[in-house]
């Protein structure tokens, strides 16, 4: 009988059948169910998403496909695939994922078709030194950057200040949306942005600061529920001229349409080449971010 328990305690872990000649018949097994291990999705996910931060897209994808083989029905990863055999322009991939995705979760579905819109307008667009005539309904959206140590603006920041100052001259009656947080000695780039514009004769008033904002994704996250509320229906993004591109696909998705850009001087004829696919992968980065795709879970 030891023997047999001990047959019956192994059987139980590898989950196969034993039989026992004493007590059943010829052909008879006494089969013990295998215990299901929990599936690895999580880390497979997670292992994913740092792949396509980190430029290994193809390694993303085979985390994604195995997490897939486990739980087929995984909304998020579905979208993941989806989005990344978009970039490296693998459209069966990318049919079947969308395919999938649609019986899955019809609304996660169309969200991925708006995301593919808003990447394809992002990369669309071109830098544009030259202030638009808007109204009350378009925001002008001035993005930070970095501070230096002491609070003050860096070159790139005043350049882009220049950009929205001369937007907020051309549109007197468009609000201004300055946006980001990262502060240095007690000043958050918003309020650089703010002091800035005010020192130089645009009213306080008419100025809204959004000072949490510590990435493009949350700029556009945060601006978009600052606005919306106020009756805005739209925005010209003012930032850098190798930024913009991202800029509009992270506004898009967000749901604040941009009409138009608005990018410093300096630099901008280079930027108005289309980006190569090396350079697009940030958008990609970003577009999943935006559209609530998170980084880790």
């Amino acid at each position: 009988m030891r023997v047999w328990t001990r047959l019956q305690n192994l059987a139980a872990t590898l989950g196969v059948a034993v039989v026992c000649a004493a007590g059943l018949g010829a052909g008879q097994a006494l089969f013990v169910p295998a215990v299901a291990s929990a599936a690895p999705t999580t880390s497979l996910y997670n292992s994913a998403q740092y792949k396509f931060a980190h430029r290994d897209v193809p390694g993303g994808l085979g985390d994604i496909a195995a997490l897939l083989r486990i739980a087929p029905n995984d909304a998020q990863a579905l979208a993941l695939q989806a989005i990344w055999a978009d970039y490296v322009y693998d459209l069966p991939l990318k049919a079947g994922a969308q395919g999938r995705l649609n019986a899955v979760s019809p609304a996660t579905a169309a969200g991925v078709n708006r995301v593919f819109g808003a990447i394809g307008a992002g990369i669309a667009t071109l830098p544009n030194p030259l202030p638009s005539v808007v109204g009350p309904q378009t925001a002008i959206v001035a993005l930070g950057y970095g501070l230096l140590d002491n609070g003050a603006m860096r070159p790139e920041l005043e350049q882009r200040m220049g950009a929205v100052w001369r937007q907020a001259i051309i549109a007197p009656l468009s609000p201004i949306v300055v946006t980001g947080g990262a502060p240095h000695n007690g000043v958050t780039e918003a309020a650089a942005m703010r002091n800035w514009l005010v020192a130089r004769g645009i009213p306080a008033s008419r100025i809204l600061t959004e000072s949490r904002a510590g990435s493009t994704v949350q700029n556009a996250l945060f601006t978009a529920a600052l606005v919306k509320p106020r009756g805005v229906v739209n925005a010209i993004v003012v930032s850098s001229a190798n930024h913009v591109r991202r800029a509009v696909t992270d506004f898009v998705i967000a749901g604040l349409p941009v009409i138009g850009v608005s990018s410093q001087i300096e630099g901008w004829p280079e930027a108005l080449l289309p980006p190569l696919l090396d350079a697009q992968l940030s958008i990609y980065v970003d577009a999943t971010r935006t559209f609530g795709l998170p980084a880790t879970r």
